[in-house]
């Protein structure tokens, strides 16, 4: 039997679970908060976001690039782009070729051949291009013409060929040369096209054609989309895990995700196939690839841009397991342990050094100060722990400020050997005293209403864990079924009240995916959704963005005037408090999973409130969710309390999760 100590038998109250049965039958509930009586502290990376390149969440979502295939470095050269013919084709051509490019990381390029004016190509984009009237668009393309002669034009049509902008690049000679343009669209448009055209006869190489919005995440060249990252600095999460999830494995080791290309000049970086492009037969997507323009030095950029601790998961030597279960050998290992190092020193290190002299040439001099490093996603078995340990050793003795993740695989639901598989990972890490422990979760949304206590009478042995992935499966586990429902959302929020609950000994969580296409998903439910030019959050968003607003220093004790413990049969309200230090506020946040209203009376020990808001997040039915269509059917509403006081009492709608903010000052 695990020991539980003390301090957690005392927090174990913390959590609120009321029966709706007793409450049906009319018995007065109370909630007293022990507002002198602090518990373990919260820590400031208690909610955070994950993410993923997985339903194009990185080029054609948060990676504004509007152009695919843009080298042509895809297997298919072409894929993406489609011949222009204006008039006669005669002695038109568009070859791919690699002899003399201007680039030997992406060495193809397209040869265009026109007989006549008006010949070239077309890019359809990311299930067409989003924009918007009266708004700057940068083109880009790096070109060569020997004859130094031919206009190369570039249009923004609109989906039935209405040409919405153009601009017409000039100057080419024998040598490679990147030449800019600016496209102000007379209208916007969700399904544009780029169509490249020679303006004379003549013949003309490109490479690396490019789009992008000048209005990108302050306004950066290479930069990302503005809505989405808005979202995200929204949630004011507390770190940023990156870049995965399975990505970090790769199917094959050959296709693992590898930081070192993803640093320098965008055009230096090598492109590979996305390990999401068919690994669902509902969803396939042939087209799915990373060019990796989202970085890790863009990544970094934006944990400083959001106030995230970033969190980087790096391949230990293991591609993915449910694929090619493909291994380093031991004594093969060593690169794999650099690439950690290296990249450290590259978020870390001083400027005189090898990758801190990277960073600074890219632009930031300063050290990005990175705390934590995960070795390996959801790997499992000995060979996991054969390989966790010499990665550990070595980063320990170079870097022992580095708090290090180890990996406890995927949801033992979906594991190949079960729950028994996790537990030997659990014991193996403890005994080998890992900072952290990665656990994920996919349930059906009544495991999460049933697991509010889950890590009650977890061992307390020095590792923290980190709940790396959850989110609840309304039909199951990559279901394309699956809704961002409000039932998911409030067994997700039950669920975070036992987190906090046991801040003590979790000390992180996030939900995943974090971005999912309206049109090019893959996997399902996902936080935040969006097409090519509007973006919504799911109820879940707004469930994590109220735990991770409201969070709190200290866990507060609660207590229960003679209430059974709810499950997903039996709901009632589950609770968590917690106190603001810095704006001396008690906060409860408050789920009532039943289907009618619940008054409480709410007592507050050793402090006096004076005032309070309450912000509700609440609907109808449990079938109730966000769409493009109505974005705010189910968002949080605030509102001032009356009557506060020592005692009072507060009715919780049905279905739905309450955050109250008590201002309080010192009983007299």
């Amino acid at each position: 039997m695990n020991r539980v100590s003390p301090q957690i038998c005392v927090l174990a109250i913390l959590t609120v679970v009321i029966c709706s049965a007793c409450l049906g039958q009319g018995n007065a509930v109370q909630l007293t908060v022990k507002a002198d009586q602090p518990g373990a502290k919260i820590s400031p990376t208690m909610y955070g976001i994950f993410f993923e390149d997985i339903n194009f969440g990185a080029d054609g979502g948060l990676y504004a690039e509007l152009v695919k295939n843009r080298s042509f470095e895809f297997p298919n050269a072409m894929m993406a782009w489609s011949e222009v013919k204006q008039g006669s084709a005669v002695g038109c051509s568009v070859q791919t070729l690699d002899q003399d490019p201007f680039n030997a990381a992406s060495p193809h390029y397209v040869r265009i051949q026109a007989g006549a004016a008006g010949y070239g190509i077309l890019n359809e984009g990311f299930a067409g291009m989003g924009v918007r009237k009266d708004e700057n668009y940068l083109f880009s393309a790096f070109g060569r013409d020997a004859s130094g002669r031919t206009a190369v034009r570039a249009e923004l049509v609109s989906s039935n060929g209405q040409v919405l902008a153009q601009a017409t690049l000039k100057g080419f000679d024998a040598k490679w040369a990147k030449k800019t343009a600016t496209l102000r669209p007379s209208a916007t448009e969700a399904k544009a096209q780029l169509r490249i055209v020679l303006d004379s006869p003549g013949t003309v190489d490109l490479d690396m054609l490019s789009l992008f919005p000048k209005k990108t995440w302050k306004n950066r060249p290479n930069g990302l989309r503005a809505d989405l990252v808005q979202w995200l600095a929204d949630l004011k999460p507390g770190f940023f895990r990156f870049p995965g999830g399975c990505i970090v494995e790769g199917r094959y080791l050959s296709t693992r995700y590898q930081w070192k290309n993803t640093i320098g000049d965008p055009e230096d970086r090598k492109l590979i196939i996305n390990r999401w492009n068919d690994e669902f037969k509902h969803r396939p997507a042939p087209d799915y690839f990373q060019t990796f323009g989202l970085g890790f030095y863009e990544y970094f950029l934006l944990c400083e841009d959001i106030g995230a601790e970033p969190m980087p998961i790096l391949n230990c030597g293991m591609a993915c397991q449910f694929n090619s279960k493909e291994l380093v050998p031991l004594e093969e290992l060593q690169p794999y342990i650099q690439d950690a190092l290296d990249l450290i020193e590259f978020a870390n290190g001083p400027v005189t050094s090898e990758w801190g002299a990277k960073r600074a040439k890219m632009g930031h001099p300063k050290p990005f100060n990175l705390k934590y490093l995960g070795v390996g996603n959801e790997q499992w078995g000995p060979q996991y722990i054969e390989r966790y340990i010499p990665f550990v050793k070595a980063l320990k003795e170079k870097y022992p400020e580095v708090q290090l993740i180890g990996a406890t695989g995927s949801d033992p639901q979906i594991f190949p050997n079960g729950p028994a598989e996790v537990k030997f990972l659990q014991e193996k890490l403890q005994e080998l005293k890992a900072d952290i422990i990665d656990e994920h979760f996919y349930r059906k949304p009544e495991w999460f209403f049933d697991s509010a206590g889950h890590y009650d009478n977890y061992p307390r042995t020095g590792s923290k864990v980190f709940v790396g992935e959850y989110a609840a499966q309304s039909v199951g586990v990559a279901s394309p079924n699956n809704r961002n429902n409000l039932n998911c959302a409030l067994s997700e929020a039950a669920f975070l009240t036992g987190l906090e609950r046991n801040a003590d000994l979790v000390t992180m969580s996030c939900y995943a995916p974090l971005f999912g296409h309206e049109e090019r998903w893959q996997w399902r439910p996902d936080l935040i959704w969006f097409d090519n030019l509007q973006s919504y959050a799911s109820v879940n968003y707004y469930v994590q963005q109220l735990f991770s607003l409201h969070r709190g220093d200290v866990v507060l004790p609660v207590e229960i005037a003679g209430q059974e413990p709810p499950t997903s049969r039996q709901p009632g309200l589950y609770v968590t408090s917690s106190r603001d230090d810095k704006s001396n506020e008690i906060i409860l946040k408050v789920v009532n999973s039943a289907p009618h209203a619940t008054t409480a009376t709410l007592k507050i020990e050793g402090r006096r409130p004076i005032q309070g808001t309450a912000t509700v997040l609440a609907g109808e039915k449990l079938t109730d969710e966000n769409t493009l269509a109505e974005p705010k059917k189910l968002i949080p509403v605030k509102n001032p309390i009356k009557g506060v006081g020592p005692s009072f009492d507060y009715t919780f709608k049905p279905y739905s999760l309450t955050v109250l903010r008590l201002k309080t000052r010192n009983q007299s």
